[in-house]
């Protein structure tokens, strides 16, 4: 859903569109519930002075009433395009000023800027649309009021000439009927308010009553678990097409074992971080099951797996506050000892402390403050403070330099003896310290074993391993040749 979503089309629901309904709600919902109830004592009072008057007032109110449903619904069919067209806007400003950096250096200010024009003209013309279908109905509304009066002045002398109706009477009625037609216009000029608050909260429900696809949570929460993962014949596609050419993974076997490093390598769209993506329950598989320590891992409890499962992804994200609180996150109870243990496991104890305010200083948004490798470090602290049983490691150190990937890598080591870690990298150098090693290729693993046992199967791995190495080789030999 959040895949699906954009980020602006979210912020503008829970903000434009709420803040409509609930002005709706608290203002115009009740002043149309007080000018009815009005309307319903002053028809009584009415009647009592002349029934006939009355039904000619009665007449008139059908069609008064049109114009009100008319413009009703049209007012509603506008406020969802109005919302719509906001939601467009606020997604590009959202991802304009989220990106600054990135727009700055390509210097494309001028066509993020263009684009939200476009945006917001497109909601003026709306705008303009609402404007004047409000105008219309308040003009339609007076005219079509002032002609009943009219009506209802000329029909009430008739009735005096005639002795009917007393002139007393007649006066009394019309002073009823004035302000019996000021509500009826306060009833006519909210009510399209209100149906435009409806239009505007059409797209609230729609989220509010959304069933989401994943399943509900199990209710497994052991208190050893010891972190022993299977996956059986897996196979996975985004799309929810079970077609061959649509899948992401097809019928994936492997295990993650406690104890030990477990590497998965493959070259890109691969499905490695598709596989991290279900061990989180973030999206299920058409096929096959993922076993934690031997049961479903739908069996588990949602939160108890957030618990237990600690990912650090290659573009992690710092929050907008100190450095504390981001290695806090989630684990607000910890204490300040078990935050400097986990930061010196991340080799980040050191640059932390010489910062301005040391682990109070703000990291800024999404971790600006900080350099790549030092949001990363910042990144594996967090993780590892929440003493997981399953580490997940994303390309987690493609930031880091050599010094400070080897001491991550020795904490690692140490900590591999108490949990499992799944590691996700692209380099190669880092890949052959692990245990064991999975390899994928288009969505199917198709070696695994350890460095060693791979490099004499000469297979993909080996083959991957060779052109990392020419890679990094090529330019010193390059530069011997021109020496």
């Amino acid at each position: 859903f959040f895949d699906a979503t954009p980020t602006g089309e979210l912020v503008s629901r829970i903000t434009t569109d709420t803040n409509d309904v609930s002005e709706a709600l608290s203002e115009k919902l009740s002043l149309v519930m007080w000018y009815t109830a009005r309307f319903g004592f002053l028809f009584y009072f009415m009647m009592s002075q002349s029934w006939k008057m009355t039904l000619l007032t009665c007449m008139g109110l059908p069609i008064i009433w049109v114009i009100p449903e008319l413009t009703g619904h049209f007012h509603q069919t506008i406020a969802v395009k109005v919302q719509e067209s906001l939601a467009k806007a606020n997604q590009v400003a959202t991802e304009t000023f989220s990106c600054m950096k990135t727009v700055r250096s390509f210097a494309n200010e001028d066509g993020e800027t263009e684009k939200y024009r476009k945006c917001m003209e497109d909601t003026y013309s709306l705008n303009k649309k609402e404007a004047v279908a409000y105008a219309a109905s308040t003009c339609a509304n007076s005219m079509t009021t002032l002609a009943l009066k009219v009506c209802i002045l000329y029909y009430g002398g008739t009735l005096v000439t005639r002795g009917s109706v007393s002139s007393g009477d007649l006066v009394s009625f019309v002073l009823y009927e004035l302000q019996f037609a000021s509500a009826v216009e306060a009833v006519m000029r909210y009510y399209p308010e209100v149906k435009k608050a409806i239009g505007a909260s059409e797209k609230i429900f729609e989220y509010l009553d959304r069933k989401p696809k994943i399943p509900p949570s199990g209710s497994l929460a052991p208190e050893n678990l010891s972190g022993h993962i299977r996956f059986k014949n897996v196979r996975f596609s985004y799309s929810g097409k079970t077609e061959e050419n649509n899948l992401v993974l097809k019928d994936v076997s492997l295990e993650v074992k406690p104890g030990q490093i477990t590497a998965l390598v493959g070259l890109n769209r691969s499905g490695k971080t598709t596989c991290v993506k279900l061990l989180e329950r973030f999206y299920q598989p058409q096929a096959g099951e993922i076993l934690l320590d031997g049961e479903p891992l739908l069996s588990y409890k949602d939160q108890f797996l957030r618990q237990k499962i600690a990912v650090v992804s290659q573009d992690c994200v710092l929050f907008a506050r100190s450095v504390r609180e981001n290695i806090k996150y989630g684990c607000e109870g910890a204490s300040d000892k078990e935050m400097y243990q986990a930061a010196e496991q991340a080799s980040a104890h050191k640059f932390i402390s010489e910062l301005s305010k040391g682990y109070d200083t703000d990291a800024g948004e999404k971790g600006g403050q900080v350099s790549g490798g030092q949001k990363q470090r910042i990144a594996i602290a967090r993780a590892l403070i929440k003493k997981p049983k399953i580490l997940i490691l994303d390309n987690a150190t493609s930031d880091l330099d050599t010094e400070n990937e080897y001491q991550v890598h020795e904490a690692l080591t140490k900590l591999a003896k108490s949990c499992s870690v799944l590691m996700i990298s692209n380099k190669m150098s880092i890949v052959e310290r692990a245990n064991h090693i999975i390899v994928l290729n288009n969505g199917a693993v198709t070696e695994e074993g350890s460095h060693e046992e791979l490099m004499k199967k000469s297979g993909h791995y080996a083959e991957m391993v060779k052109k990392q190495e020419t890679g990094f080789n090529r330019p010193r030999e390059e530069g011997g040749a021109e020496q």
